[in-house]
């Protein structure tokens, strides 16, 4: 039967993610039933776990952030855009956060447990352009209110056409804000910062999960390649000073000496 399903299913044109994410409830049911008093399974199924191809492809670079804010220079617009790429928190988070949750003193931002998709707690410091566009979106509003409302005071719920209206305008159609995860990865850790703390600061919990969205491109191997070229010369050129100081008198390669004639001098 579950074969036939899946069948059915791939007939339908859904995808593999999908139908396993179908299974993957069928299964649960199952264990739930299993761990019953009384039991109400006595026995699971197998369950094919179909080929999924769900890497993370988009990015967004700084020019066409910046054609994308020109697009909607809207506060709310830009700020909950800055949030997404600097930390690569889900539309959920940013949407659902509330000014008690933002600490100018501090400069601080604190996801509380419960609130966010793996039910963990966040706590992050502000860039100096998030602290500008967060402290210009709280203020006057109530400590229990939303950080981000639209001009007439009503908070931002769905702003999927924006977006995609933005989007296209960049010359990036298709592009998802979910694409903005994958893009505070790759920065952090282009930055430098280590892939755990990069994990912590974007809710990844499972390596498996951050390596789908932290990949690398064209310009980082590039990038990479230069570095490793100038790192290899530097040390090409510490090992010959180092020989041509540490070399014996007789080791050394002795210097012409010219002789003058005078007679020939004169002549």
């Amino acid at each position: 039967m579950i074969s036939r399903y899946v069948d059915a299913r791939q007939r339908q044109v859904a995808k593999n993610a999908t139908i396993n994410r179908e299974l993957a409830a069928l299964k649960r049911m199952y264990h739930l039933g299993m761990k019953a008093t009384p039991a109400k399974v006595l026995r699971a199924p197998a369950f094919p776990h179909l080929t999924e191809n769900n890497v993370r492809k988009g990015f967004l670079e700084d020019g066409q952030y910046r054609k994308i804010i020109a697009y909607c220079p809207e506060l709310w617009f830009r700020t909950i855009v800055e949030c997404g790429r600097t930390y690569g928190w889900r539309i959920s988070e940013l949407r659902n956060m509330q000014v008690n949750q933002i600490d100018l003193a501090q400069r601080v931002i604190r996801l509380e447990p419960g609130t966010t998709k793996n039910g963990e707690g966040r706590e992050v410091v502000m860039t100096d352009s998030v602290f500008t566009l967060l402290t210009a979106c709280v203020s006057g509003k109530a400590a229990d209110g939303y950080v981000f409302t639209r001009p007439d005071e009503n908070r931002v719920r769905d702003f999927r056409k924006t977006w995609a209206r933005a989007c296209a305008a960049a010359g990036l159609p298709g592009l998802l804000f979910h694409d903005l995860r994958r893009t505070a990865a790759r920065n952090l850790r282009r930055a430098g910062v280590p892939e755990t703390v990069i994990m912590k600061i974007g809710g990844w919990r499972t390596r498996s999960v951050f390596e789908r969205y932290a990949i690398v491109n064209r310009n980082d191997i590039a990038d990479a390649m230069l570095r490793l070229q100038q790192s290899e010369k530097a040390h090409d050129q510490k090992i010959s000073h180092t020989i041509s100081h540490s070399a014996t008198p007789s080791q050394r390669k002795p210097t012409c000496e010219v002789s003058i004639n005078p007679v020939a001098s004169a002549i």
